[in-house]
């Protein structure tokens, strides 16, 4: 009879224990649950199917799990290399969150604050002249800038730099410099910077463009480090990304992307990797802070998760949690209103190296995503976002040219998230 009531207990206590962790998961309530996993499934799968992309993949990380890994499609369509976990992709201006959290390891250390003048460090960028249009004879028309730029401008893309080729008179100039070639070095590439006017006064608007390159010259100003070196000491190698460079070893390469470009529904042309991979087939003396970074799938999902622990991973500190929170506020004030494309990006701010969204979608067709959440993207169409309030990470690789000319960021927001429903979008 002891033998029988033990046996009891024990499988009473075994049940109790099962239910009780049931009850435990049906609490934690998760936005990658098995319909969202065939939501993300299916986007996904359509687009290769459709033909407007070759490959594609994605990783979600939730409440410090991994909740969705799939990849579709081909890396190279014309070897028939699938798409995969390991392949390495061109990130572009996914580079420039990881160049702001440099930078930010030498606010944390008190070497400089964010309404310091640049030229304080940086005396290239004294004096500066802000362009007004142009004469009758078609010359630049000048005025003093109105205050020094800040490294609070640079790191909010409010400094002024020209990024486009069709400023009368200043875009001649822009192309005659060329501050962006890979040939300059980092100093260089800020005395081009620096004897170019700017395109408006600082702080008068939001324009993309070089800032963050002049980030990259100002942590090797400030720290006396080339910078290449000092991201990789300070953040990839505590990061143990290891994938994550500027330069492709032979040995690498056969896991590279290919480039598409798609000039119509269906229709996708590679780009030849002399052309596509020219910058991480050489070694150049650019070492940009606004692009140039190579990485897989895991190395940034390292990188977001670090930021949604506010700034420690795997017990190694890169940032304190303080500064990640700065960093994932907007540091846009209202009076700035002339703002290029970013409301396309849906009602956000920016804050260092972040689109900061600060209001929930209005309706389904914006943007989809949750208030707090700080993102960027790069041009070949990939995207990363972090949602604080979920606990949430995703990272979406694609090598797709123009920049997604398919919906595929709303689409891909939506699989995720599920269809805007009007006041729960918060």
């Amino acid at each position: 009879m002891r033998k029988y009531l033990q046996k009891n207990l024990v499988l009473a206590l075994g049940l109790t224990l099962l239910i009780s962790a049931c009850d435990r998961e049906e609490q934690v309530q998760r936005i990658i649950d098995t319909d969202a996993k065939s939501r993300l499934d299916s986007t996904l799968q359509a687009y290769v199917n459709s033909g407007n992309v070759a490959g594609i993949s994605a990783l979600i990380f939730e409440k410090d799990e991994e909740v969705y890994f799939n990849a579709f499609g081909y890396a190279d369509r014309e070897n028939e290399v699938p798409m995969d976990r390991n392949t390495i992709v061109k990130i572009y201006s996914m580079t420039k969150p990881i160049t702001g959290t440099a930078l930010m390891t030498l606010w944390e250390e008190g070497k400089f604050q964010l309404d310091d003048p640049l030229e304080k460090y940086a005396p290239e960028f004294a004096n500066m002249k802000v362009y007004q249009g142009v004469d009758e004879s078609g010359n630049m028309i000048l005025v003093d800038a109105d205050r020094p730029i800040s490294i609070r401008d640079i790191t909010r893309h409010t400094a002024g730099f020209p990024n486009r080729p069709d400023i009368p008179g200043l875009s001649e100039v822009m192309a005659e410099k060329d501050a962006r070639s890979f040939e300059n070095t980092l100093t260089l590439m800020a005395e081009k910077m620096g004897s170019t006017p700017l395109w408006f006064q600082p702080g008068a608007q939001w324009e993309y463009g070089l800032s963050v390159d002049v980030q990259a010259f100002l942590v090797e100003r400030i720290s006396g480090i080339p910078y290449a070196e000092y991201v990789q000491e300070k953040v990839l190698n505590p990061l143990g990304m290891a994938e994550t460079r500027y330069f492709l070893p032979e040995k690498d390469r056969g896991r590279f992307a290919a480039a598409y470009n798609r000039s119509g529904e269906g229709q996708l042309t590679r780009i030849p990797d002399s052309t596509a991979h020219v910058f991480n087939y050489n070694h150049w003396p650019l070492t940009p802070g606004g692009f140039g970074l190579t990485s897989t799938l895991d190395d940034y999902m390292t990188f977001a998760r670090m930021l949604v622990r506010k700034g420690e991973i795997n017990g190694t500190r890169v940032l304190n949690p303080e500064t990640v929170e700065l960093m994932a506020t907007s540091h846009l004030p209202d009076s700035v209103t002339e703002r290029s494309w970013l409301p396309s990006k849906g009602r956000v701010g920016f804050g260092i190296d972040f689109a900061v969204r600060t209001d929930p979608p209005q309706g389904p067709e914006e943007m989809n995503g949750v208030v707090g959440e700080f993102f960027w993207d790069g041009a070949a169409s990939t995207l990363f976002w972090v949602d604080p309030k979920n606990e949430l990470v995703a990272v979406l690789f694609v090598q797709l040219f123009p920049y997604d000319g398919i919906g595929l960021h709303k689409n891909f927001r939506d699989a995720v998230y599920g269809k805007f429903i009007p006041d729960s979008a918060d």
